[in-house]
């Protein structure tokens, strides 16, 4: 298992699709996860500390775990079937819960969970980029802050 940490949540276009990013603690490899738009709202929101006004599922679920005495360890992205990422929460009392990347991405932020991925996965989906082309991820990150859908916009004819 190799650590990993969320770079941030993005939206693919031009199918509008979103993404989590994750980059390998210590490596090269960055691992992008396409996922649904509420959870990627979830995911941004946990990094930019916002608290919404009721709480959200994963919030909630962070609540229920410290109101029980669970503690979540860690959170595993297991496997990569079909095109389809799975996950584990992996709880201190030894149990470990089937869950989807994105849902416990979303958990591990809010409770300040490490993330693993496994060599499999990283190996099948990782994408490696060198140190030397990080002023280029950079920069690319940057313009994708910078963008808009309007952006983009067609010229009817």
């Amino acid at each position: 298992m190799n650590e990993l940490d969320v770079v941030g949540v993005r939206v693919e276009m031009p199918s509008n699709q979103p993404i989590v990013l994750l980059r390998e603690v210590g490596g090269d490899r960055y691992l992008p996860i396409w996922i649904g738009a509420g959870e990627a709202t979830a995911i941004a929101f946990a990094q930019q500390g916002m608290a919404p006004a009721r709480p959200l599922t994963h919030d909630l679920f962070k609540d229920v775990l410290e109101a029980v005495g669970q503690e979540l360890t860690e959170v595993r992205i297991t496997d990569l079937r079909e095109g389809v990422f799975y996950a584990e929460l992996v709880f201190a009392s030894g149990v470990e819960v089937s869950a989807r990347p994105s849902d416990a991405i979303a958990l591990a932020l809010r409770t300040g969970t490490p993330i693993f991925g496994s060599d499999g996965v990283l190996d099948d989906a990782g994408i490696a980029i060198p140190d030397e082309q990080e002023d280029e991820v950079e920069k690319f990150r940057e313009f994708l802050d910078q963008i808009s859908p309007e952006d983009f916009g067609s010229s009817s004819q």
